[in-house]
């Protein structure tokens, strides 16, 4: 069986960028309703329930055809918002060593990178995510329709940003431009670092 992770800071620790009632509705709510979806749909298939979700994701071809959408939309719905959580923090942190070199060698300048960034984010249509991959050795942005998710393919995310309109509507209503701008604040540089360092 799938469960909820715990978010790893209050509801309210990353205020004033993000408030307290959307994460209580993103986490409690949209989050649990992927793990709720995800076991239901597995129901009778025990060795899936077993499974960690990324080897799932993996594993896509091995589960059943009648059930294998509802498994990717619910199993990447479930990867991407645990991945996200562990991505932000209250604490104001900054990219360095490492991993600021390879931003600034990937990208040019750290600004450059926050720039392509932000416009993946607003140039995802509709609902989607951004991500900060490792592809043999360098980094690049992609973006991800709906609950896609690059851990399906074995991929090497390190950063993640959600532009589905439940993570900013609540606080920003329909300007994402102004949620991904005060996201920037929130970033937990050491993790993001930590997830770069396990790529090499």
């Amino acid at each position: 069986m799938f469960s909820l992770p715990d978010l790893p800071y209050n509801y309210n620790a990353l205020e004033p960028f993000i408030d307290e009632e959307t994460m209580k509705i993103h986490h409690d709510k949209h989050h649990q309703a992927y793990v709720d979806n995800l076991n239901k749909v597995l129901e009778g298939h025990e060795d899936f329930l077993k499974m960690d979700v990324k080897e799932l994701l993996q594993k896509l071809d091995q589960v059943p055809e009648e059930i294998r959408t509802k498994v990717k939309n619910n199993a990447g719905g479930h990867a991407n918002h645990s991945f996200f959580w562990k991505v932000m923090s209250p604490k104001k942190t900054e990219p360095k060593g490492k991993l600021l070199d390879a931003i600034n060698s990937s990208f040019g300048s750290f600004e450059d990178f926050q720039e392509k960034f932000t416009n993946a984010g607003l140039g995802r249509f509709g609902s989607g995510w951004a991500w900060l991959m490792v592809n043999d050795g360098k980094l690049e942005i992609i973006d991800t329709a709906n609950q896609d998710t690059p851990l399906s393919e074995g991929k090497k995310a390190i950063l993640c940003l959600d532009v589905w309109e439940h993570a900013y509507y609540v606080q920003y209503k329909w300007q994402r431009g102004e949620y991904i701008k005060n996201w920037w604040n929130v970033i937990n540089w050491p993790k993001v670092e930590e997830y770069f360092l396990k790529t090499k």
